[in-house]
Formats: structure tokens, sequence, C-alpha cells
């Protein structure tokens, strides 16, 4: 599963908790009492009443002792008949497990099938789910009486953890694995997905249509899936495996670009793990309001709106590109091998996480991989991470698993060993886990093995530090010179508590030459010695970027300018120019920014134009020419929609030419801070402009228009901006773009604007229950439930004040 990224705000805005992430109660692996075998479904939908008619013929047998009982798992439904064989069996139900007398005791080698007639009703369902503040009722209706005129009716699953059981009965575990084939009556007008091969279709004399889908292979329960919706399918495919998008109507001009990189990724996927795609096909679909960002479902993976995106977005980046590779990697680690217990999720998610990395090294480069790595580390230091372990046996909630540490920190130590052992072992090893536990169960420890196995060396080490313990080593970092010997000394100490062995590379830079040191770091005081022919002019610790860990050293500014012409890894060149530009009252610094706009990596141009200061001595008129330069010629959009966000900050009218050919460009980001620059110098061209932008267009541009009315004080546009607060506080990572809806949320909160009102409480109450939040304590959780209640209530009192006490309640989320 793939959840959408944080702002830090949010983390650190619940960072003081009233309930722990730990308990003392160990959370094994679910005993296998009986294995599933095969599951067989019959169902229809009933929309009005939100709940699905279902018949079911579970084939199981015991795992090792005989048996006269079953227990399955299923939630908030009503039990119309249990037999075996036409044959009535006794059981009991107490809304949560349905326990089942068998007529006799039935040895592990002997198999049964039982037959469960039932209505399951998600509305009814009382569990906590993944979405954090929402029950996990499994099957969804979105709109099911068509009321919602926006909005299409649609019907989609969800099933991990363990939400499976809500929709049919089952062993809700992921230690357990099942084939299965779906019968799905729907009205004609649907389309419908599920897992494996659609192998019939049935025309009924009521005007339905019953869809029959069969999944030959085995796989654990949480990965089933149905879709339903008014859907165009787009065909493609990867070698000889049909590869479909399942999309609405509008989006269906672009699925191919937003998706379409898909047969690629399995290619390379199937290449670097040694196993070719294991599966019959390869199915996306894209749900509305889905609680999350995307499922791993197997052959059938579902992704939040999100995805949908046009051509001006797509021109500046395919946000949803890294969450398709993440859930097609899945497709091997998670579902063909799949973590048998929560606690061991990191051989789900943390490999789910690295793929992320390893496509984007693959496609586009290591600098743009680097990016994304730092991003996710980042992440996870911001976090409320510290203190936990990656394998989890203690955890309060099986929820709290899917956090920063199951997926970014381990997806860093996975990029850690690969470094550590080099890429042949590390691929084959990964082939080694996969072939040997296919279709079965994994562990940490089985992953340790494979390595041990292929490698020959002893592992445990590594394993033990960031596996089965918690944080990262903190690092203080010294430098002795010795100029009549001509040798650097680093010093290395360990300020935190546990203490870590790990590689180590170490730069020491003579002018533009580089030496790299690898060396091991053992113990928690460590020194290296190195010689040098001149007295260096950089020494550069952490040198790969590849180690997770907090460093401590003392460097001067002219280090600093030093790192940013020469240093390789995006990490080191982000951090000196972050540095550099705070000193650009010296000339040096400011011409390290200046240079730094004409790097090779697109990020370092871009932030270099977000921090060049141009109101100083040393701005002169060749600097403005280049980013006017770079605003009209630059390959990347992104860089372009930089550089006029920089010459905007001049409100010079000389500049109008170029925001006028902004305000002409395909790409959106460009658009939306030509409005703004133009804004500046010629308000009035800015404002019609931004009046005649199609809807869908100024949805997407929120953030510059946000700005511009706020500064104009339109207050006949509140309500468009109250439709994007909580998405420009909460889920931006740009603390300008925060600040801006702070202060938009503030003004709307204060206004008498009911419509406004009206569609800030609707923004809190959706974006509340579609994003998962890694580090959402309980406290923030309930007030986001009370105001969904609120928002729902029938109370007679007027509609105004309970928005009013939604607003209070948000105000205590921010203060």
């Amino acid at each position: 599963m793939k959840f959408q990224k944080l702002l830090v705000t949010v983390i650190t805005l619940f960072s003081v908790s009233l309930f722990s992430q730990t308990t003392n109660i160990y959370r094994a692996e679910k005993d296998k009492v009986h294995n599933l075998i095969h599951t067989k479904l019959k169902v229809d939908f009933n929309f009005q009443e939100k709940e699905m008619n279902g018949e079911e013929w579970v084939t199981l047998k015991p795992h090792f002792y005989e048996t006269d009982k079953v227990t399955l798992d299923a939630k908030a439904m009503v039990i119309h008949k249990v037999t075996m064989n036409n044959q009535p069996l006794n059981y009991n139900y107490d809304d949560y497990e349905l326990i089942i007398d068998l007529p006799r005791k039935y040895k592990r080698n002997e198999e049964f099938t039982l037959y469960i007639k039932y209505t399951a009703r998600p509305e009814r369902v009382k569990q906590k789910g993944s979405a954090a503040i929402t029950s996990a009722k499994g099957l969804y209706f979105i709109n099911p009486t068509g009321l919602d005129k926006n909005k299409p009716t649609q019907i989609w699953t969800q099933g991990e953890t363990e939400a499976s059981s809500c929709w049919f009965p089952t062993i809700d575990a992921p230690n357990q694995k099942t084939s299965q084939e779906i019968y799905m009556t729907v009205p004609q007008k649907y389309v419908t997905l599920s897992n494996g091969k659609l192998e019939k279709q049935t025309t009924n004399a009521d005007g339905t249509r019953t869809d029959y889908w069969n999944f030959t292979q085995k796989h654990a329960p949480y990965l089933f899936f149905m879709g339903v919706g008014e859907y165009e399918v787009i065909k493609d495919k990867y070698k000889d495996v049909p590869v479909e998008y399942y999309v609405e109507k509008e989006y269906a001009p672009y699925a191919k670009d937003i998706f379409g990189n898909t047969p690629e990724m399995l290619a390379f996927f199937s290449k670097i793990t040694g196993i070719e795609y294991p599966w019959n096909k390869y199915s996306q679909i894209v749900g509305r309001d889905y609680v999350s960002g995307a499922m791993e479902n197997t052959t059938a993976v579902i992704h939040g709106e999100r995805a949908y995106q046009t051509p001006g977005q797509l021109v500046d980046e395919n946000v949803q590109e890294n969450t398709i590779a993440h859930e097609a990697f899945h497709h091997w680690f998670g579902d063909l091998v799949t973590a048998e217990s929560w606690s061991n999720l990191t051989v789900n998610e943390s490999f789910a996480n690295y793929s992320e990395y390893l496509w984007l090294a693959h496609k586009y480069g290591k600098d743009e991989a680097d990016a994304h790595l730092l991003e996710d580390v980042e992440a996870y230091k911001q976090g409320q991470n510290y203190d936990k372990h990656l394998v989890r046996f203690n955890y309060a909630d099986k929820e709290d698993m899917f956090d920063a540490v199951s997926y970014n920190k381990g997806g860093a130590i996975l990029h850690m060993l690969r470094n550590y052992l080099g890429d042949e072992a590390f691929y084959t090893a990964l082939n080694t886990y996969l072939t040997d536990n296919k279709y079965g169960t994994g562990e940490a420890h089985q992953l340790r093995l494979a390595f041990e196995k292929v490698t020959g060396k002893d592992l445990n080490w590594f394993f033990n530090q960031w596996y089965f313990n918690s944080g990262h080593p903190k690092l203080n970092i010294s430098y002795d010179y010795n100029k009549l010997r001509k040798t650097v000394t680093v010093n290395i100490i360990q300020s935190q508590i546990n203490e870590f062995k790990f590689p180590f590379a170490i730069d020491v830079f003579e002018g533009s030459k580089r030496i790299r040191h690898n060396v091991f770091v053992e113990g928690r005081d460590a020194s290296f010695t190195f010689p040098f022919t001149k007295h260096p002019d950089l020494i550069q610790v952490n040198a790969d970027g590849v180690l997770l860990c907090d460093i401590s050293e003392n460097k001067v500014l002219s280090d600093y300018i030093h790192q940013l012409k020469y240093a390789e890894n995006y990490m080191h060149k982000r951090e000196a120019l972050l540095e550099v530009a705070k000193h650009q009252d010296d000339k040096k610094a400011f011409n390290a920014i200046a240079n730094a706009m004409s790097d090779d990596f697109y990020k370092i141009r871009i932030l270099a134009l977000e921090n060049i200061n141009l109101i100083n001595k040393y701005s002169k008129q060749n600097v403005i020419d280049k980013i006017m330069k770079i605003a009209n010629t630059d390959s990347k959009t992104l860089v372009q929609a930089a550089a006029i966000e920089t010459l905007g900050k001049l409100t010079d009218p000389k500049l109008k030419a170029v925001f006028e050919k902004g305000l002409e460009s395909k790409s959106y980001s460009v658009l939306g801070k030509s409005l703004v620059g133009m804004y500046y110098v010629d308000k009035q061209l800015a404002i019609e402009k931004s009046k005649t932008l199609p809807s869908e267009v100024k949805k997407i541009i929120a953030t510059p228009l946000t700005r511009i009315y706020l500064e104009e004080n339109d207050d006949e546009e509140l309500a468009f901006i109250a439709s994007n607060v909580m998405s420009g506080m909460f889920l931006s990572q740009n603390k300008k773009t925060q600040a801006l809806y702070k202060k938009a949320f503030d003004k709307i909160s204060k206004s008498d604007n009911s419509e406004a009102i009206e569609n800030l409480s609707d923004d809190i109450v959706a974006k509340g229950l579609q994003y998962k939040q890694y580090s959402f304590d309980k406290v923030g959780v309930n007030l986001l439930r009370q105001m969904a209640q609120l928002q729902k209530s029938n109370n007679p009192s007027s509609k105004e004040n309970n928005l009013r006490i939604i607003q209070i309640a948000m105000a205590k989320l921010l203060e």
C-alpha cells in the first residue's frame, strides 16, 4: 500500500500524543489452525442500502492437528445459513467471528468445502482502519444512489489490513493463501474489475450482467479486490501480459500519459529480481474517495484520485509515477511473497518503497533517485520514529505499522544493504528470497538468510541494528590536519545510545580533484587518517549519501561553496546551497548561488532560483537576464516556473513580456506563477485572466490564485479558496504555501460567507477521511471524527452553527 506523503506540520502538529504506539502485548503471527485452499464467491449489490448479498464456497483443511470446528472472520454480517454437502451446520456468530461445527473431525490432509449464504453490511463495521479515522469497512459504496451529480457511482474494496472479512467470511490473516473465483452481478452500464482473468460475461433477464473472474494462483485474503463503475478501459500490454487502465471517460485520453510506463516497470522489475512478472494480467483502476494513496491488490491495483492528471500537469511531472512503481513492485514483494505477520510488514513495504528509488534511477538517473531518497529520509526523521524498531512485535494497533519506519526508513536500510553487498549480490539474494518463498510468506529472518546464503557473509550485525533495533547513528565529526606529514585525520564519535557499525565513504577534495576513501566504522569512537598533496579544500563525510545518519560538523562558508560546486551527491549539493544562500551579502556566496542556476540537475536549479537574493548589491543585470532566459527556455517547466516566481519578486514592469509568455504556457505551474508575477505589474490583466480560466484549471492552480485573491481582498472568491485550504495547509511541503493557506483559513473562519465556511468544512471532512497520516495521534483523529459527525448531523440546530463548531475544532488542531 502506498500512502500520500505528509507535510511535516501534520507530524509535528500532533507530536504530543496521549496514547503510546507500543504495548507489552506480543503480536505473534496468527496461528494456522486451518489453511485456506480456495474461495468461490457469488455477489450482487444493494446500492440503496449499501449492502452486498453473497454466497460463498470456501475450501479449507486442518493445518496439522485434527479439528471439528472452523473459525472464520466475518464482520457485521447477517449469516443466513451454513451447510456442507447440502446439510445444515450449527454455528455461533458474534458479529466478528463465525464459529462453525463440522460434522466430524477432519485430519490435516482432508479438504472440505463450506457453503455460506450471507449479507455483508459494511456500514455497520466497527473497526479502525488504515485511513486513520474511518472504520475499515472493506467494501465502499461511492454515491450509490446517484444523488450527487458531481460524482460517479462506484464500488471498490480495500482489504489491508484485515477488512476483506467485511465482505466475505475468511481467515483474514496475511499468512493465509487462497485461489479465488468471483461472480459479480451488476447493472449493465457498469464495468467490473477483480483479480485474475475475466473468463465470462452473462447478460441476465433483469437488465444486469454477471461477470466471472477467475484467479487460479494463491494470494492473501487482504489482496482480494472488486471494482465497479462506469469506466473506460484503456488497453496496453507487457509482452503477452494484458495491461489495463480503468479511468473515468474524462481522463481516457490521458490514461497512457499517466500509467504508460507500467509495462517498462514490469520489465525492469522482472529483470532485477530475475523472476518474470508472476501473474496473468496487470490492471489499474482509479477510485473516487479512496482512503489511501493506492493498494497492490494482485493484478488489480487501485489508485486514489490524485492519479488523475491532465496534460497541463503532466508536462510538469507525473505525481503518481512513484506510486505506480511502488504498487507494481509489490507484485513480487507483498503479493508473491507476503509478510507472515504485520510485525514483519517491512518485507512488503520497505521493498515497495525502495522500488521507487530503483525505478527513478533506472528511468531518470541517480540524481532524481537520490533526491527522492532524501525526501523520504527527512520525512522519517521529522516524525516520532526514532525509537521504533523496523520489525515490531509490540505495536498497539496493526495500523501503526504503516508508518515512515516501515516505508521510508526501511527503504533507506535496503539502500545501505545494497551498497554494502554490491548490486549483483543484492539482486541475486532478492531472487533467492522470492524463489524460496514464492506463493508463501516471509519475514526478516528469511530475508537475512537469503542474503547470507548468496554472499557467504554473516549479516546478523546488520539486521540486529537496523531491523531489530531503533534509531540511527548521530555522528560528531572533527578533523585534525598534520601539515608536516601532510595527513588529515577524520574523527567520528557516535553520540546516540545504540552503537552502530557501518561502512562509510569519505571524500578528500584538493581543488576539483576528489579522492574517495571507503572505511568501516566499528565502535563509538573511530579515527581514520588519509594523506594529501596539498591542504584539502573540503572533507566530505558520508560522501555517497548512503548512510542513514545525522552529522554534526563545523564547516565554514568556503567549505560550503566548494561543496556546492564539486560535490556529486544531491544531498550534499542541497545542503551546501541552503547554507551558502544564508550569506549572499558575500559576493562569492552570491555568485555560487547564481552559478547553481545552471546545474545539470533541475532540482538544484529550482533550489537556486528559489533562494537567490536579487535585492543586494551584487545583483547585476546579467544575473536577471540569465533568470529571464531560464524562464523562457529551460528544458524543465518546473524550472521555468521557479524562474518566473523569482522574477515576480522584483515587481518590475519591464518583465511583463516574460509573464505574458508564461500565461500562454501549456504548463499549469508556469501559468500559475505567471499570473502572480503579472498581478504585481498589471493587476487588471492578471485578474481578468484568472476569471476566464476554466474551473478545472482554476482548481489545479489554486495556490497562486489564492495568493492573488487574498491580496486583492476578493471576497467573491472565498468559496473557491475554501475548497483548497486543507490541502494547502496539510498536504503541501512548501512552508510559504502552508502560511498562505493558514492566512486563508483565518480569513474564512472570521467571515460571514456561509458558502466559504461550508466548503471549508467539507474540505476538512473530505481530507480527514481521505488521507492516511503517519503520526496522526488519537487527539487529532477524534477531532476530525467529531467534524465528520457534525457535518453529517441531523441535529435541528442550524447547519451554520454546526459549521462554526467545526471551525473551533479545526482551530484547536492548529494551536
